[in-house]
């Protein structure tokens, strides 16, 4: 009865055509207005995009003063021949350097760090290691002074290597504490350790960090970890690459011997000069936060860190429309808030 009902309808009845139509052209519309990214009815979404804007949980992050920075200085950096470090600190500061660091030494100190023995000056340290190292050497630094201290391991130790891969020892182990007992009830954070992979004869991986940890008064230990920002972000802060190829570019110059005309040196100085204002003005809009725009919308500014994968590129508009990562389609768990 209900078709030929249907059929007598679909037969005389005009209005037949026109709901068929309008359901169509309603249809068509939401999917043209959801396309270009206007609200449309959910009955009207897919399922994939209904899971994709379900808000990404936010993390409840903390702002706190570090008073400590550390960072490998420039240059061939050995065993043998040392390295050189560049603290900046906010306060005065005690640099130590233990060469050939045990590790389990280390990480049984952190534990006790934890557990009560507040890990706070030098002689913490060396109480906590038992001696549990080849060779340390401490350094004073002033506030913010940014000077580079060199450390190296006497060649009368007679060391060249820390042994076959996998070893029992770090190569170094930096370790910055605030000098004045004033300044230890002024910050939460009383120290940071910092373990620096540095070449020798039987592993020759280049010098870099390995590890770096903040101590708290509370007994607390945070691992600091880098964050990854996007590929316009990275262009964004091109002033470091851009010394590095000058500095391999002048020794290239000077071997090469060709004399060259006062005009050409002229207009060489006029170049450099440009690029020196370039870079400058780089830096200023790197620190002022312009130049790291959305991936997605680009447009508004990077403020949300993506976590696990710790990338930053996105904003707080984007980050509620995605549940992977846009760098490395991760799974995005929760995301913070990216300060200045």
């Amino acid at each position: 009865m209900a078709a030929v009902f249907l059929v007598t309808l679909y037969e005389y009845s005009p209005l037949f055509y026109i709901s068929v139509v309008s359901l169509c052209f309603v249809v068509t519309a939401a999917m043209v207005l959801g396309w270009f990214g206007f609200d449309v009815p959910v009955i009207l979404r897919s399922s994939d995009d209904t899971e994709s804007i379900l808000p990404t949980p936010e993390k409840q992050m903390v702002q706190v003063t570090n008073p400590f920075a550390l960072e490998l200085a420039s240059g061939p950096a050995s065993v043998t021949d040392g390295v050189s470090l560049k603290p900046c600190c906010l306060e005065p500061c005690v640099l130590s350097c233990f060469w050939g660091c045990e590790i389990g030494a280390l990480q049984r100190g952190l534990q006790a760090h934890q557990h009560g023995s507040r890990l706070s000056t030098l002689q913490h340290f060396q109480e906590t290691l038992h001696l549990r190292y080849h060779y340390c050497q401490s350094f004073h630094t002033g506030c913010q002074d940014g000077k580079e201290h060199h450390t190296q391991v006497p060649a009368d130790n007679g060391i060249t290597d820390f042994g076959p891969l996998p070893r029992e020892r770090y190569p170094l182990v930096a370790v910055l504490t605030l000098a004045e007992p004033e300044a230890r009830d002024m910050y939460n954070i009383v120290s940071s350790v910092t373990v620096i992979h540095v070449p020798d004869d039987k592993y020759r991986l280049s010098a870099r960090v390995l590890f770096q940890y903040l101590l708290t008064s509370q007994g607390n230990m945070y691992e600091l970890k880098p964050l990854f920002m996007s590929a316009d972000s990275v262009g964004a802060s091109g002033p470091p690459d851009t010394e590095q190829s000058t500095q391999h570019s002048e020794p290239n110059s000077r071997a090469s011997g060709v004399e060259q005309s006062p005009v050409l040196e002229e207009e060489e100085e006029e170049v450099e000069e440009k690029k020196e204002e370039e870079e400058e003005e780089e830096e200023e809009d790197w620190s002022e936060g312009r130049g790291r725009d959305c991936v997605v919308c680009q447009n508004a500014a990077v403020n949300r860190v993506l976590l696990p994968c710790r990338h930053a590129c996105v904003c707080d508009s984007c980050v509620s429309h995605f549940q992977h990562c846009p760098i490395c389609r991760a799974f995005v768990l929760e995301s913070f808030t990216l300060t200045q």
